[in-house]
């Protein structure tokens, strides 16, 4: 462990000031045995500087070494040196030994400890190494991120202290309920998340490097674009961290962080393929689906028109084959709108433009509608001088007769309908405005309104008919045209206006 707290290290300093002791003392017993042996003072002097050498090495630090050398020196001097028992030297040449017996215990002393915190040093390094690899290697084997938070929090526990937890972050940048905590080497418990928008907040709005609660320092780790995660030290351990750790625990959390960006780019990519897999095969369906319908529809249509032409109005048999007409008209429509964008969605719609007068293909779309034309006031606002613009005829004739159905669909029998046709000078383009008086496009609806599939619930007349492609479709043909087109309310709710731009002029790439 790195971490070693108060208590812990105020016991290392009592035992290596035991051992100075004991050294000390074990040097002065030998020293008074070489002395009644009447050995040289030469030998007492290397048995102090020997067990000076041997303080250093097992004490941390330098300071203990130098405590050491020193005391040594003046307990020579006591015991060893006339007169005895005293501090007092009489013979000037003692002064010299005293003070090379120091200085060489001193140096001496710092290269051993120099030597030893180079071993640590080297150690703590290849320990950290280690820990990187290990943790790296086994990231790349995660499937998910809970995965990654059991890995990291096992990881940074045998490094720095058990109890340490992994709070992953949802997609949305949100907490989860629940994080994993490691308790021992190998047990990992689960603990509820009471304050989960709190720890969110909080996190959002953090300008240091952790936040601290009760209980602990919460690290962020961040990804590219959000917050993936949170690292729970315990309070106790966080805050006795030295330079050295924190660098090594940014590195650990920035690889935890690669990871899990790597492995949400993974599922990105897994579920944008799995997508376009579901959308390829919607769309052969669709499209073979509507090719089968399209030939019976013409028939039913054909058929129905006789039949209308040869019954009288006011008669049941009239309005039972104009309903048959009406369905079968909206269904060739339906398969339409379906094959052209099941063509614009896969690019294989071809653009056929040529410059055609917007008076015409307003025509021949309300022409569409001339059963139907019955029903409503349709009216057309036009500028006084002819609009030619580059388009594709065919396209932009159903855009018109989408956004003219859809304003049926959502308008009351006789109510107007108006086309209105501006030209925007200034930006070289056309604009092209429905007009309803309808009940208007709710707030909930309006974002999603050009969405595929999306239908409104809200509505008060009789839309049964929407299956929420025809606007879909609408804003795909613009959009190949390099047009705008959106979707607002008339004032008072009175209605929806649905407008497009077109521009006026081929762009050409240069």
């Amino acid at each position: 462990m790195f971490v070693i707290q108060k208590k812990d290290a105020l016991n290392r300093k009592i035992f290596s000031l035991f051992l100075v002791t004991l050294f000390l003392g074990i040097a002065s017993m030998i020293g008074y045995l070489f002395h009644r042996l009447e050995f040289s003072e030469t030998n007492i002097v290397i048995v102090y500087i020997l067990f000076v050498l041997l303080s250093a090495r097992l004490t941390s630090g330098y300071s203990y070494g130098i405590i050491s050398s020193i005391a040594s020196t003046f307990t020579y001097n006591y015991l060893f040196t006339e007169p005895y028992f005293t501090f007092q030297v009489n013979d000037p040449g003692y002064i010299m030994t005293f003070i090379i017996m120091t200085v060489t215990a001193v140096i001496t002393s710092a290269l051993t400890s120099r030597v030893k915190q180079n071993a640590i040093e080297s150690s703590r390094k290849e320990t950290e190494t280690r820990a990187l690899y290990q943790l790296t290697n086994h990231l790349t084997d995660a499937i998910d991120m809970h995965d990654i938070a059991k890995i990291t929090a096992e990881a940074i526990s045998e490094i720095f202290s058990y109890k340490i937890g992994f709070l992953c972050f949802d997609e949305n940048g949100v907490p989860e309920k629940s994080f994993v905590q490691q308790i021992s080497k190998d047990k990992q418990i689960y603990r509820e998340v009471d304050d989960v928008m709190q720890i969110k907040y909080r996190i959002e709005e953090l300008r240091t490097a952790y936040y601290m609660n009760e209980e602990f320092c919460d690290w962020p780790i961040y990804g590219r674009e959000t917050i993936l995660g949170i690292l729970r030290i315990p309070k106790e351990i966080s805050e006795n961290l030295n330079d050295s750790q924190i660098k090594l625990l940014h590195t650990m959390l920035e690889s935890t962080a690669l990871a899990m960006d790597r492995l949400m780019e993974s599922k990105q990519r897994l579920k944008s393929k799995e997508e376009m897999v579901q959308e390829r095969y919607r769309g052969n369906l669709l499209r073979a689906i509507s090719h089968d319908i399209r030939t019976p529809l013409s028939g039913i249509m054909g058929t129905a028109e006789i039949l209308m032409d040869m019954t009288k109005e006011k008669e049941e048999e009239f309005e039972l084959v104009t309903a048959i007409y009406k369905d079968a008209d909206w269904l060739r429509s339906l398969v339409e709108n379906i094959l052209n964008l099941t063509k614009l969605q896969e690019g294989k719609l071809i653009l056929n433009k040529q410059f055609e007068a917007l008076e015409e293909l307003i025509g021949s779309a309300i022409g569409h509608f001339s059963r139907r034309t019955l029903d409503f006031e349709i009216t057309v606002d036009l500028p006084e001088k002819i609009i030619l613009i580059p388009v594709d005829a065919k396209l932009i004739m159903q855009v018109l007769i989408n956004l003219i159905d859809n304003a049926m669909k959502h308008s009351e029998v006789n109510s107007e309908i108006r086309i209105k046709v501006i030209e925007i000078e200034s930006k070289k383009e056309v604009e092209v405005s429905v007009i309803d008086s309808g009940e208007g496009i709710t707030y909930k609806d309006l974002p999603n309104i050009f969405q595929m599939f999306y239908t409104s619930n809200c509505r008060i007349t009789d839309v049964k008919h929407g299956i929420g492609l025809g606007l879909s479709i609408c804003e795909a043909i613009v959009q190949a045209h390099g047009g705008t087109i959106k979707a607002e309310n008339r004032q008072n709710n009175n209605g929806a206006v649905f407008s497009f731009t077109l521009p006026m002029e081929e762009k050409t790439n240069e």
